[in-house]
C-alpha cells in the first residue's frame, strides 16, 4: 500500500494542441510561448500519484502547493509523535510560502541546494540528512507520458483535460496494487 511518510511534488509541461477557449493554459516560456498545460503531481514514496492539479505553463510551481496538498483523497495514517512525514520537492517550491505550507500540513520540507553534490551529508537527527529524491516523481511524469493522449491537449476545456488524467492516474495505481491483491485477499 501506500507510504505517506514521504511525498513527491513536482511538476511537467505539456503542449496545447486545441483551438479555441481554452482554460488552464498559459504561454509555454520554453516552447516559444506557445499555450500549454502544467501538469502538477504529488505522489507517495513507490511513485503512486496521490494528488493532480493543472495549471498553465506560464505558472509557477510553488503557486499549486498548497492545492495539491489539499487535495489528497488517500486517508492518511496519524503517525506518532517521533515519526515526521517528509515532502520532497525541487528548487522551483524553494520560497518562504512553500515551507509554511508544508509547515501547515505538518511536514518536512526536503528541498535540494544548488550544489547538492558538492555539500557533505549532515549528521544524524538532521532534518537536511534525507536527501531529495527526485526520480520518484520523474518516474511517475513518464507514466503518464505513456499515454499519448495526454502528451498533447487537445481538449478545449480544462474538466475534459482533467478527467483524462484521473482516468490515467486509476490505470497507474491499479497497475501498482493489482499484483499485490492475491496477497492481501490470502
Amino acid at each position: 500500500m501506500a507510504e505517506c511518510r514521504r511525498l513527491h511534488c513536482e511538476s511537467t509541461v505539456g503542449k496545447k494542441g486545441a483551438d479555441g477557449e481554452e482554460e488552464k493554459t498559459g504561454s509555454n516560456p520554453t516552447d516559444r510561448g506557445k499555450s500549454g498545460t502544467k501538469r502538477n503531481l504529488l505522489t507517495d514514496a513507490k511513485g503512486i500519484p496521490l494528488s493532480i492539479a493543472l495549471s498553465g505553463a506560464n505558472r509557477h510551481d510553488s503557486k499549486m502547493l498548497s492545492a495539491m496538498l489539499e487535495g489528497i483523497v488517500v486517508a492518511v495514517p496519524i503517525l506518532g509523535a517521533e515519526e515526521e512525514r517528509h515532502l520532497v520537492l525541487d528548487r522551483g517550491y524553494d520560497t518562504a510560502s512553500c515551507r509554511k505550507v508544508a509547515e501547515q500540513h505538518a511536514l518536512t520540507a526536503h528541498i535540494p541546494k544548488k550544489a547538492t553534490e558538492a555539500t557533505p551529508l549532515p549528521p544524524p537527527g538532521d532534518p537536511e540528512r534525507h536527501p531529495p529524491r527526485r526520480w520518484v516523481v520523474e518516474v511517475s511524469h513518464s507514466w503518464f507520458n505513456r499515454f499519448r493522449r495526454l502528451l498533447i491537449r487537445w481538449e478545449k476545456k480544462a474538466s475534459h483535460h482533467m478527467g483524462f488524467v484521473q482516468l490515467v492516474a486509476c490505470l497507474i495505481i491499479w497497475r501498482k496494487i493489482a499484483p499485490l491483491a492475491p496477497r492481501l485477499s490470502g
